[in-house]
């Protein structure tokens, strides 16, 4: 092979060279997926607020299983089935979403990074998709409102009830809710007491932080977490009480141990809008919840945060599709990191996903930024996942589309 001197000539338009940039845009620019969000998060957090995101129940088996269930599912596709564009669009709880993953309700949001629920539902009202508030929230219903309709007027919003021993403050809760324009309330009924969190109590979580010598020398090489934290309004629960505490002693102590169907009715009710129960991992379950008047059921672990070795939800979510028929409202909650993810869970019987961890890796990661660029990441590969599948829509998705683990008909590798 004869070789030559490179010529000047044709090296000078390879030569492009880009000035570094630096901050929060250029470095969530790079990331390409929620897993590079999640360790740009575990830089930049407090071990204890990072903890509490990441962590789980006990031995986190559950948490482990609800990864590897998603992971484990196969796509079949179909080919010669192009489209130019695909639809996200959906409905649920009666109304529009532009994608079919909303914010799944979250506490604390605060102590992860300051811009906290400011971040999450100004990001959901920009993309055109609901933003649901917890109880355990660090804005209040009126802020969240605040928030969302600067955003986008015509923003959706969902409010997660804990029922507290005082009734009369949960329905002083839910008045509040219905004044500021929520349109629909979600109901978890799998946190009677709170599950054993591991890492928080070697953490020594508490709301707000304590300062120690383990967190000041923690706080040492996160400055611009602790300057935040520091330098905008206090820490406290916008619904609860500004008193510090563990996590657990505050569940324990306000929410209801006895929780039960009566209260479930007493709840249906009061409440004049769409009513769906976030923790149903039965068929049976589920249908003692429509019964007492629930619109539609929530599959969900809590994430694997509150009964270690408990049903994989994904697993779950099908049986009780199949239980149920199709004309249930079922939304999937659990272990989602990836557009494949909501994929796979619309494809084998969700109507809809909410997302909670990933969405607080990026707001640790970059605040309101951060929350963006999760949403843009799941928007994304759900887009061509669905072109590469042969699909017009996430309305078209059926379990055909999806081979499992534990269909003896469409048998993949075991789960681990």
């Amino acid at each position: 092979m004869k070789r030559q001197l490179p010529q000047i000539s044709e090296l000078r338009p390879l030569m492009r060279f880009e000035v570094p940039k630096f901050g929060r845009h250029a470095r969530l620019s790079k990331v390409t997926n929620v897993e590079e969000l999640r360790r740009i998060a575990k830089r930049r957090t407090p071990q204890p607020a990072f903890d509490y995101v990441d962590g789980a129940a006990v031995d986190e088996i559950t948490a482990k299983r609800s990864m590897e269930a998603f992971q484990a599912c196969e796509f079949v596709p179909s080919v010669l089935r192009g489209y130019e564009t695909v639809n996200l669009a959906t409905t649920v709880a009666g109304g529009s979403s532009a994608l079919p993953f909303g914010i799944a309700p979250t506490g604390f949001t605060r102590f992860m990074q300051t811009e906290g629920e400011d971040a999450g539902s100004g990001a959901a009202a920009a993309a055109g998709i609901p933003f649901c508030l917890s109880t355990m929230g660090t804005r209040s219903l009126e802020e969240v409102t605040a928030t969302s309709t600067a955003e986008d007027p015509n923003a959706r919003r969902w409010f997660q009830l804990y029922l507290w021993r005082d009734k009369e403050r949960s329905r002083e809760l839910l008045d509040r809710a219905q004044a500021a324009g929520y349109d629909t309330l979600i109901v978890t009924v799998d946190t009677p007491v709170a599950g054993q969190r591991l890492r928080d109590s070697r953490n020594g979580m508490t709301i707000p932080p304590r300062l120690t010598i383990k967190t000041v020398l923690d706080a040492s090489y996160r400055p611009e977490w602790w300057f935040n934290f520091l330098t905008t309004d206090p820490l406290n629960f916008a619904s609860l009480s500004d008193s510090a505490s563990d996590v657990a002693s505050l569940i324990n102590g306000m929410f209801e141990p006895t929780l039960n169907m009566d209260d479930l009715a007493w709840i249906r009710d009061y409440w004049q809008g769409p009513l769906f129960v976030k923790g149903i991992l039965t068929p049976e379950d589920a249908r003692r919840v429509l019964d007492a008047g629930a619109d539609g059921i929530i599959v969900s672990t809590h994430g694997g945060r509150q009964l270690d070795r408990s049903p994989i939800p994904l697993r779950a979510l099908q049986e009780i599709r199949h239980e149920l028929g199709p004309d249930v409202e079922i939304i999937y909650d659990s272990g989602i990191r990836s557009g494949n993810d909501v994929l796979t869970a619309l494809a084998l019987g969700a109507n809809f996903v909410l997302i909670g961890r990933a969405y607080l890796y990026g707001l640790m990661a970059g605040g309101r930024e951060g929350v963006d660029r999760v949403i843009e990441l799941i928007r994304d590969e759900l887009e061509v996942s669905l072109h590469l599948l042969g699909v017009a829509g996430v309305e078209e998705l059926t379990p055909e589309h999806v081979r499992t683990p534990w269909d003896d008909r469409n048998k993949v590798s075991e789960l681990p």
